[in-house]
C-alpha cells in the first residue's frame, strides 16, 4: 500500500487487485484441498475468513483503513475496493465457467482463464479511476 500510495495510485484502485489477489488465493488453496484430499467442515468459509484476516487485519491495525478522510460514498476507499475486486473476480471465474461449459467444456482462447478475470480487474480499475480522479 505504502507503493501504491507513493505513485499516487488512489486506495479504491489498489483495493480492487487487492481483494481480487485475495479472493484468488481462496480459490487457488480451495483447489489445492480439493487435489490433496483434505476434507473439512466449512472449509471454505475458514480459508475466505482467514485469507481476508490476514489481509485486511494488519491494515485495520496499522491504520491503513479506517481514516475518516479516505472515503468513497461514506465507506473507507481501500475496502471498498477490496470488496468489489473481490466480487469482480469470483464473477468473472463463474463467467468463465458458464463460457466453457457453453463451449464444450473447452475455453475459446488460450489463457481465458486468466484474462477474464484480469481483464475485469483492469476493467473496474479504470471505473474506480475515474470516479475518483
Amino acid at each position: 500500500m505504502g507503493l501504491s500510495r507513493w505513485l499516487g495510485i488512489d486506495d479504491a484502485v489498489s483495493g480492487v487487485w487487492v481483494g481480487g489477489l485475495t479472493m484468488s488465493f481462496v480459490a487457488w488453496t480451495i483447489n489445492w484441498f480439493n487435489k490433496k484430499n483434505i476434507k473439512f467442515k466449512g472449509r471454505k468459509i475458514i480459508t475466505f475468513l482467514a485469507y481476508y484476516a490476514f489481509v485486511v487485519g494488519p491494515l485495520v491495525w496499522t491504520g491503513v483503513i479506517g481514516h475518516p478522510f479516505n472515503k468513497l460514498w461514506g465507506v473507507d476507499k481501500l475496502v471498498l475496493g477490496i470488496v468489489f475486486g473481490s466480487i469482480i473476480f469470483l464473477s468473472a471465474g463463474f463467467f468463465y465457467n458458464f463460457l466453457k461449459k457453453k463451449n464444450n467444456g473447452r475455453a475459446h482462447f488460450p489463457l481465458e482463464k486468466v484474462a477474464l478475470p484480469v481483464g475485469s480487474l483492469f476493467i473496474l480499475s479504470l471505473i474506480f479511476y475515474f470516479i475518483t480522479k
